[in-house]
């Protein structure tokens, strides 16, 4: 049985003129006196309880699904203090009644949506089966652990199937460009598929991967767009080498303190397929970075 809620609060109670408040009569130069009746223990719990059962009757029929004509077996139900074996097995059945309701109205199109952002890409009769057999014990052959790694790889499977599908063509562009500025002579390619552009290198310390450093920054987008920049801020940023996309901590490990570099960074170097605030998925990024210094332990 689901938590009745209360529907009335004490203040909110009207316990006829018994407990109305009165105000005695003005006396020569003095405030008038507010006085109080009160009603005994028994009358007030009696009311009190009236009171709380106000909307119980709407709360039966709108969040419990419960058929008001039926109002008196539900009185005989909860004047019941005690369950019978044949109760109990009535609230067991009753409790795989709401679980279905639940299983077809919210489970279920909830695994959908996660699967394709519909309602209908699962069976529903194979889907609601298995969510049975699996709750009963039933066909032990096949282990729980086998189950999840197989609907875990095909969840990311899906997942990868339906972001190609809304965003591949951003990964397109992106090698496109990539395709065409590594022709340029004044870019530079590593195995890796990151391309950089030296436009100032420092004679300075290169940091490792283990190395804080602090930088000063702008990124684009392919088209242009500004999607971050530390000099607007006005403020350079600090962190562990370690700690930024691939593309960034395989140039930070090649640049000199003083340099600063041009990077343009393949989709699979910076998010992939993570959309991160005003970057979109599969999005080949363009960055200026500027390493200004490697922070040594104990600096500020």
């Amino acid at each position: 049985m689901k938590k009745f809620i209360l529907f009335a609060l004490c203040a909110s109670l009207s316990l006829g003129a018994s407990a109305a408040k009165k105000t005695a009569k003005k006396k020569k130069g003095k405030e008038p006196v507010e006085v109080v009746d009160t009603v005994c223990v028994d009358t007030f719990s009696y009311y009190f309880g009236r009171a709380n059962s106000n909307g119980l009757k709407m709360y039966l029929a709108q969040r419990m699904g419960i058929d008001t004509t039926y109002v008196a077996d539900f009185l005989k139900g909860f004047e019941q203090t005690t369950l019978s074996e044949a109760d109990k097995r009535e609230k067991a059945r009753l409790a795989g009644i709401e679980i279905r309701q639940q299983v077809e109205e919210q489970v279920y199109p909830g695994a959908s949506k996660q699967v394709n952002d519909s309602t209908d890409i699962l069976n529903k009769t194979l889907f609601v089966k298995g969510f049975l057999d699996g709750f009963s014990g039933t066909n032990t052959n096949i282990q729980m652990d086998s189950i999840q790694t197989l609907v875990k790889k095909q969840m990311e499977y899906y997942h990868k199937v339906n972001m190609e599908k809304k965003f591949g063509a951003n990964r397109i562009e992106g090698e496109e460009f990539l395709k065409a500025n590594a022709k340029k002579d004044s870019i530079k390619t590593t195995p890796s598929g990151l391309q950089y552009k030296v436009l100032t290198q420092g004679t300075g310390e290169v940091p490792t991967k283990e190395s804080k450093v602090k930088v000063n920054y702008e990124g684009h987008l392919i088209n242009g767009t500004e999607f971050d920049s530390s000099y607007k801020r006005g403020k350079p940023v600090t962190f562990p080498v370690s700690g930024v996309i691939p593309g960034w901590t395989e140039a930070l490990c090649m640049m000199p303190v003083g340099s600063k570099w041009m990077l343009y960074v393949p989709q699979e170097l910076a998010y992939k397929d993570r959309e991160q605030a005003k970057i979109p998925p599969f999005s080949c990024l363009i960055f200026t970075v500027e390493l200004l210094e490697i922070e040594k332990e104990g600096s500020k």
